[in-house]
């Protein structure tokens, strides 16, 4: 009866190789499902640039006010008889920490107010 249950459980453990191991296999299919869900996740990225890039493509064909935008953002134009005034914030040096002390002290604890320079 041993050699009996013995050679069946090694059958059985043949048939069941090429179910998990195989070409066509358990753990193919999981890699496969994992493949597939990381194309899904790039193709929604994809598909959200495309829609931004369609959105501005239809502005930028559809008049004037989106390349006005644009050259005033990102090249930094202005109109004709504009002044451009940059507001900058100030970061306190650590070397100048004493002055600024110094200066609230002779001001009454208020600082000066800071005029920014025009660009033409």
């Amino acid at each position: 009866m041993r050699p009996l249950t013995l050679f069946l459980l090694v059958f059985f453990l043949l048939l069941q190789y090429p179910l998990w191991f195989g070409e066509s296999g358990w753990l193919k299919v999981w890699e496969y499902g994992q493949k597939i869900e990381r194309i899904q996740e790039d193709n929604s990225s994809s598909r959200e640039r495309n829609a931004a890039l369609q959105a501005e493509t239809r502005d930028l064909k559809s008049g004037y006010e989106a390349v006005e935008e644009g050259a005033r953002v990102e090249l930094g134009m202005i109109r004709e008889g504009e002044v451009f005034i940059p507001f900058t914030e100030e970061t306190p040096d650590p070397d100048s920490s004493e002055s600024a002390a110094e200066n609230s002290l002779e001001t009454g604890g208020k600082s000066p107010p800071r005029i920014p320079a025009a660009m033409p």
